[in-house]
């Protein structure tokens, strides 16, 4: 079965390569994809190496040799290098500012109709009042917990 993904390297893109993994300081991941590369090539400077071959030699994955060089064909030799930018939204924190406001509410008359306020109703008044655009209600309990106050 003939390989998915063909790399096939420029003389520049070779010697770059080259340069990356004979020397200096770099990261243990690029170097890795640098050296996947430079094994991986069947342009007429390389002699290529099985992708099995050059996972083992480089204790990593046949899957991730396959990855790498599909990244390579598909959007080039910074891609293939450089790794992927998270699509992970950022898990929201919460300071002082936020543990102050939050304090304050909750030091405030409670809503009407309730006898005290609830970490559920003062979940819901600090999106209400944009304090902060979600908060879910263990978040407010440890915030208040921190201040050892009585209120929750």
């Amino acid at each position: 079965m003939a390989p998915r993904y063909r790399v096939t390297l420029t003389q520049e893109e070779r010697d770059r390569l080259e340069v990356l993994t004979r020397g200096g300081k770099i990261a243990a991941a690029k170097f890795v994809h640098a050296r996947a590369l430079l094994l991986s090539d069947a342009g007429p400077h390389g002699d290529p190496w099985k992708v099995a071959d050059v996972a083992q030699a480089l204790g990593v994955t046949s899957r991730t040799i396959e990855h790498l060089k599909a990244r390579f064909v598909e959007e080039g030799i910074e891609a293939a290098l450089e790794r992927k930018a998270s699509t992970k939204v950022p898990k929201l924190t919460f300071d002082g500012a936020f543990d102050a406001r939050l304090t304050a509410l909750a030091c405030s008359p409670a809503p009407e109709g309730r006898a005290r306020w609830t970490v559920r109703l003062l979940a819901e008044k600090v999106v209400e009042l944009r304090i902060a655009p979600k908060v879910s209600t263990m978040s407010v309990q440890r915030s208040l917990k921190k201040t050892r106050s009585s209120l929750i």
